[in-house]
């Protein structure tokens, strides 16, 4: 019955229904690189959770490994069913069963080999999610994550988190320039500050000492003036500190807070910015940005209260004293100079 069914079939219906399977299997396979949510599904996914369901461990495991090898290569001989191979789909399932679905989402897409490798670098579930996104956002080859592994890029980008809304509000080019200019956390030291400051106080030592605070803020800035008056229906405001910047061709306000940030801060600075791009942008300049320059923060505080805010605004913070370790470099480059005058 089924052998007459299968002669029925013309030479075209059997090449569509040939063809079809195949896209279907190419797509199963497919489906291991783009999400491991249907990687639950997937070849590699259920053969690790399968060796491991039953145990399989070293020792006697080996040998079981090895038949298994042998017996799925003979039915799939193309897709790399080595011994190690299973080893490795066997911990690939242990080191992520638990992690959570952020993170499962993103390691899915991920090459066989990228993932070999984080696996094998033993990295925080933190980390892993760091090294596995930079992959998917920026292509790194496996030599490429290899190297940042090693340059412990997440250590060094895991301070860099960024309290301000500069991505949503600003196109990306400006975004990204803003970033690279804009601080985080300013260095103060320079002031000689040793006890508690008013803010005007706080101010008037910025400004007198308005040279070393621009190096502070990073390239391209120029001075306006400190308590720059805005007036508009009858009302005055003052802006802190004005700056412009030729890199980011915009005018930039801070607003100097000796305590820690409070969210009120945020709409403040949203009316001065629109006050600033209402009355003294020039119409080849960008929109203004705003920088409240705290004490301290706190970035799920920040991330709240920039939610639905569409001016573009940081929040940074500052030290008062000069950090212990580059105090220790700013000592060694005064002995070598002092050094250097003497010989």
């Amino acid at each position: 019955m089924k052998q007459s069914s299968v002669a029925n079939i013309s030479e075209n219906e059997y090449s569509e229904l040939l063809k079809t399977a195949v896209t279907q299997i190419e797509s199963g396979r497919n489906s291991i690189a783009l999400q491991i949510n249907t990687a639950a599904n997937s070849t590699y996914w259920n053969l690790g959770k399968l060796l491991h369901d039953r145990q399989i461990e070293g020792g006697y495991g080996s040998n079981v490994i090895n038949r298994l090898s042998v017996d799925l290569k003979s039915v799939f001989p193309d897709m790399g069913l080595s011994p190690r191979n299973l080893w490795n789909m066997k911990l690939f399932y242990e080191r992520y069963a638990d992690s959570d679905k952020k993170l499962l989402q993103t390691v899915a897409v991920l090459q066989w080999g990228h993932n070999l490798l984080l696996i094998n670098k033993k990295l925080s579930d933190d980390e892993t999610y760091y090294y596995a996104l930079e992959c998917v956002s920026k292509g790194w080859n496996r030599d490429m994550l290899l190297n940042a592994i090693k340059m412990d890029s997440y250590a060094l980008n895991k301070n860099a988190v960024r309290d301000n809304n500069f991505t949503v509000t600003l196109p990306d080019d400006q975004a990204m320039r803003a970033n690279e200019i804009l601080k985080d956390s300013y260095n103060l030291g320079f002031l000689g500050l040793t006890k508690p400051v008013a803010e005007l106080e706080l101010e008037k030592r910025l400004i007198e000492k308005i040279k070393h605070f621009m190096l502070e803020l990073g390239k391209g800035f120029a001075f306006i003036g400190n308590q720059y008056r805005l007036e508009y229906n009858g009302k005055e405001y003052f802006v802190d500190m004005l700056f412009s910047n030729r890199k980011l061709n915009c005018l930039v306000a801070i607003d100097l807070k000796i305590g820690e940030f409070k969210s009120e801060y945020v709409g403040k600075m949203n009316m001065y910015l629109s006050l600033l791009d209402k009355l003294e942008k020039e119409e080849r300049e960008n929109q203004s940005i705003g920088i409240i320059l705290c004490a301290e923060k706190d970035h799920l505080d920040v991330e709240i209260a920039l939610q639905d805010i569409n001016k573009p605004i940081a929040v940074s913070d500052y030290e008062l004293f000069v950090p212990r370790k580059e105090l220790q470099t700013l000592i060694i480059e005064e002995l070598k100079e002092h050094k250097h005058e003497q010989d």
